[in-house]
């Protein structure tokens, strides 16, 4: 599960990242921050459809994410998804599933990409986090690695049919790390999210 590439992961993985580099003038900075091996937990603002890969690609890993469980009934991609290490979360009930799911990626060495924010921002500006992160890493320990994405919402915001071909790039910021104390009980898991938000928004385009 660590380093799970499936071959339409690393078929999605590579055309991502040229479809990136040649249309979205795609760069990344702080690379060296990124835990290559190991639970790790990648959070990234989400402004954009195009967050997940524009995320993703900054690590030479397989990541798993979570997405909408409609999603898999979309044809053509749907069935794809699985391969691409999605792990469908029902958003209309508590989806414990998904969330366990989530902790056997994170237990068996794995990287899994999750939103603080939870859904993408209506208007471009960084929303408060959600405790779902903090649930995480207080279940698994994770190092948890902030990432902030600028351009993505300029490029394809909510409500637009086709992207605009604008600059992005991918700030990655320093590991977070909790201790035990900071991840005790049900009052931490929110604390931890702040946490990680307030790491996101303070990383800075270069």
């Amino acid at each position: 599960m660590q380093q799970r590439m499936t071959f339409w992961y690393l078929l999605g993985y590579s055309l991502s990242k040229a479809i990136a580099r040649t249309f979205f003038r795609y760069r990344v900075f702080g690379a060296e921050n990124i835990v290559e091996e190991g639970p790790v937990i990648f959070a990234p603002n989400h402004a954009s459809f195009l967050d997940p890969p524009l995320a993703g690609i900054a690590s030479k890993r397989g990541i798993h994410y979570l997405a909408r469980k409609t999603l898999l009934d979309w044809p053509v991609l749907g069935p794809i998804l699985p391969e691409l290490n999605v792990i469908p979360v029902d958003q209309e009930n508590a989806d414990r599933s998904a969330l366990m799911a989530s902790i056997r990626v994170l237990r068996h060495g794995g990287a899994l990409l999750v939103f603080p924010e939870g859904a993408r921002t209506p208007d471009g500006k960084l929303q408060p986090a959600q405790p779902g992160i903090g649930l995480m890493v207080a279940k698994t320990g994770a190092p948890v690695i902030p990432i902030r994405i600028f351009g993505s919402y300029e490029a394809f915001p909510s409500g637009r049919t086709l992207p605009r071909l604008v600059p992005v790039t991918v700030v990655v910021g320093k590991p977070l790390r909790f201790s035990a104390e900071e991840t005790a009980g049900r009052d931490s898991y929110q604390k931890i999210s702040d946490r990680i938000m307030d790491a996101v928004a303070k990383l800075e385009l270069r």
